[in-house]
């Protein structure tokens, strides 16, 4: 089975609610009416009535048949906006004095009736759906700091990423048809710390998408101080603080390895002897983000790989974005790894 086709039934059994803000785009409401039809989830969409009427004459599809419900988001939601305003005000006191930038209720008010996307975001931190994707209109920029500001990271993580769930047309040597990559669209040049992050993050949403144990590989171009250097000594750092994060999620880890090392088991075998992961990785950390983005376009357009993402992660509860040129079959795909990601912060 196809990694998506696994990830849309394992989602279906789930049954869980979904808020898609961007009602005015006609992909939206084609993917939520698909939603209903495959009866892979329920679909809340956000839109005045005005945009929501011109998205379905569009798409010739129509919600309210299908008992799909629709939000009129600029005509506000008492409970959505006190609970944005206490917790960014909350957020700010723990700044120190001279940096905190407290927000009144009327801010607060107009920020959720002005910003579909933050009014979403506060409808799952409230637990009215379990994720939200939107991303076919809104810029990437925009996403994250709409995640920011109503969810926030999760417990023990200061870094929001991404990955790439990389479904290949024939198995690694050791056996896996379906591998992670990350960070490929989110931070440029994480540090050590933030590199740690990413590598647990990753992991995660490895096991939450295929159901299958992760080994993790933190990549350079040395492996076991083979090379010297600044960027072999970040992710040397990042192994090192990330080793008793993944002991004790009892997740397999290692690094700093070449890729050869950590996908092919004689190479690994050679170079790592005596190291947690030889050959057999299926999760990979890059070092920055032109090197992983550059790495899941080469595995997609000349090893034939389905890229499926790119896939937030680190975040509190489980907001995805879209690229802007995606299809009404992306938007369902995306719901569903959302379904999944949110099931495992339950």
């Amino acid at each position: 089975m196809k990694a998506i086709e696994s990830i849309v039934k394992r989602a279906s059994e789930l049954q869980g609610t979904v808020v898609l803000p961007e009602g005015m785009d006609p992909r939206v409401v084609e993917a939520a009416c698909a939603c209903a039809d495959r009866k892979i989830c329920k679909c809340i969409v956000l839109g005045t009535p005005e945009e929501i009427a011109a998205a379905e004459a569009k798409a010739g599809k129509e919600l309210a048949a299908r008992g799909i419900a629709t939000i009129d988001y600029t005509k506000g939601d008492e409970a959505l906006e006190q609970a944005y305003f206490e917790a960014w005000n909350a957020k700010e006191a723990k700044k120190p004095a001279e940096k905190q930038k407290p927000i009144d209720i009327e801010t607060a008010r107009k920020t959720l009736r002005t910003k579909r996307i933050y009014f979403g975001g506060m409808m799952v931190r409230l637990g009215r759906a379990d994720g939200l994707v939107a991303g076919s209109i809104a810029s990437t920029g925009d996403m994250l700091r709409a995640a920011f500001h109503t969810l926030g990271t999760e417990k023990g993580v200061k870094t929001a990423s991404s990955c790439f769930i990389m479904d290949l047309q024939k198995p690694t040597p050791s056996g896996d048809g379906v591998l992670a990559f990350g960070d490929c669209a989110v931070i440029p040049d994480p540090t050590a710390e933030q590199l740690a992050d990413i590598g647990l993050a990753t992991a995660k949403t490895y096991r939450d998408l295929t159901g299958c144990e992760p080994r993790v590989a933190f990549l350079s171009y040395s492996t076991k101080g083979s090379a010297a250097g600044p960027l072999v000594e970040k992710v040397q750092k990042a192994v090192e603080l990330a080793r008793p994060r993944f002991a004790e999620a009892g997740i397999r880890m290692d690094g700093e390895m070449q890729f050869d090392a950590a996908i092919v088991s004689s190479v690994g075998s050679l170079k790592n002897p005596s190291g947690e992961i030889k050959g057999d990785a299926n999760v990979f950390v890059f070092p920055d983000l032109q090197s992983g983005n550059i790495g899941y376009k080469i595995a997609q357009r000349i090893g034939g790989a389905t890229a499926i993402g790119p896939n937030l992660q680190g975040l509190a509860k489980a907001m995805n974005d879209l690229s802007r040129g995606c299809s009404a079959e992306d938007i369902v795909g995306t719901v569903c790894v959302t379904l999944l990601q949110s099931a495992s912060k339950k």
